[in-house]
């Protein structure tokens, strides 16, 4: 028979089922529209249903009305962010929205407690008691609590960092890694005694216990290990949704929170293994410790400076040409007039082509969604393995914005901070020009040894400025 609690369980696996195609189709450049009208397709059957599902089991009018007034002012509140947010601000509100995810965990963990563990003679205490599944439920709000609640302070921290409202530079408390084992293996003991008594006053201190290794594991990683940092809280928020899930007793935010859960562990490891790190290590510190050499105080030369005019002059005569975006472009918003760059040169018959560095900007995937927005054919659009034996022959590399993922450093120094990580080997082109606003290091804190080069020549100012005043004595030469 159907009935509309059945309606809503099916409605709950088409859902389901969107998000694995939405998971797909942002896999790929070509898919990735395709992939998120899935994802809103998806999260939208999963709020109709959850509607449906509490008409089903008679939910009073006030809670259909608040639950209503939620999603209304949810709604209202993500619509007017998703407006206003810059590319620029994405990493940082992203991790805004993963703290979204722990704090609800740790909310209804707390929920489940007083609704069972702390009410014994209740309806629902009572028949878990019968059905043996006290303790299980009782482990389930413990580890919920915990997931949840490092991910919430994890991300506040992340948020901050990103935003430049705390500095980059890692925390160093004395005994930092004791500090997190210790706090890992007392909540383990912690929901031991749990399990056997379940009171209050233990839910609160591993409350207080998470939100404190929540603080420390982000407040400890350098900037350079960010990009990791965002994609290990997507993991971290996944597991929390899945935790409340299952105290909630709804499939959908299982499934979905394992999606997240997993694919987010998946990116994190993908990203360390683009920065030959372990995913321990980043927890442990990340880039930007100080370390026996590969510091800013080196001594490496002077510097050469190149005009706009210059450039252009280069670009001219070039045959091939490649482009390797970083932070800097994204914060200059110069995505646009390298996109037209990139039309001229290659109406001339130059070939021009993009290097991407798994971890470029502040996200994952940061710099090609620039690129796509400009409308940058993917073709040309290229991962740092498919285009890092290219660099030997290219007439000319324009680095813009970018600075850690191009230090020679990281390949030639074993006492640098970054040595050993994979990085664009643009040093072997003919011509370097790196855009910059000044000769500083870099977010990971670490001086580049590129910028001495004598093939390197350092175009200084905003990189929109620069890249309008190329394009704009292209335009010139076209018309001599």
């Amino acid at each position: 028979m159907l009935t509309l609690e059945n309606t809503a369980t099916a409605a709950y696996v088409v859902a389901a089922l969107l998000f694995i195609l939405a998971l797909a189709g942002l896999s790929k450049h070509e898919t990735s529209k395709a992939g998120s009208s899935f994802g809103i397709a998806g999260m939208a059957v999963a709020l109709i249903a959850t509607i449906a599902l509490a008409l089903a089991r008679d939910i009073e009018p006030l809670g259909l009305a608040l639950l209503i007034v939620a999603m209304v002012i949810g709604a209202v509140i993500g619509l007017w962010r998703a407006k206003i947010v810059e590319m620029t601000g994405m990493p940082e509100l992203i991790a805004l929205l993963h703290s979204f995810v722990g704090l609800a965990a740790v909310l209804v963990g707390w929920n489940g407690y007083l609704h069972v563990e702390g009410d014994p003679a209740g309806a629902e205490a009572v028949a878990l008691a019968q059905e043996g599944m006290l303790g299980i439920h009782s482990a389930e709000v413990f580890i919920g609590v915990f997931i949840g609640a490092v991910t919430f302070t994890g991300s506040v921290v992340a948020n901050l960092k990103l935003s430049a409202r705390i500095n980059s530079a890692p925390m160093m408390l004395p005994g930092k890694n004791i500090l997190n084992v210790g706090a890992l293996l007392a909540f383990f003991a912690l929901t031991v005694w749990f399990v056997i008594d379940p009171t209050l006053w233990l839910l609160a201190v591993v409350t207080v216990l998470a939100l404190l290794l929540g603080w420390h594991l982000v407040a400890s990683i350098g900037g350079g290990d960010m990009p990791v940092v965002v994609s290990m809280l997507n993991s971290y928020s996944g597991w929390a949704a899945a935790a409340s899930g299952f105290l909630l007793g709804n499939d959908l935010l299982i499934i979905t929170g394992a999606l997240v859960g997993s694919s987010g562990a998946y990116l994190s490891y993908i990203m360390c293994k683009a920065m030959n790190r372990s995913f321990i290590s980043v927890i442990a510190g990340g880039f930007g410790i100080e370390s026996s050499g590969g510091g800013s105080d080196v001594d490496y030369g002077e510097h050469r400076e190149i005009t706009a005019d210059g450039v252009a002059e280069l670009l001219s005569t070039a045959t091939s040409v490649i482009i390797t975006p970083g932070y800097g472009m994204a914060v200059a918003q110069a995505q646009y007039g390298v996109a037209d760059l990139t039309r001229k040169l290659r109406e001339r018959g130059v070939d021009v082509r993009f290097g991407i560095h798994p971890v470029a900007g502040r996200l994952p995937g940061h710099m090609n969604v620039l690129l796509a927005e400009a409308k940058v054919p993917y073709d040309i659009v290229l991962e740092m393995d498919e285009i890092n034996d290219d660099f030997d022959g290219t007439n000319v590399v324009l680095v813009i914005g970018a600075n850690d993922t191009v230090n020679p450093a990281a390949s030639e120094d074993p006492g640098s901070p970054i040595a050993g990580m994979p990085v664009l080997t643009v040093w072997n082109a003919d011509n370097v020009i790196v855009f910059k606003r000044s000769m500083a290091s870099g977010y990971a804190g670490v001086q580049n040894p590129l910028f001495f080069r004598e093939n390197t020549q350092m175009l200084f100012g905003d990189a929109k400025d620069r890249v309008d005043a190329i394009n704009a004595a292209l335009s010139v030469t076209e018309h001599v």
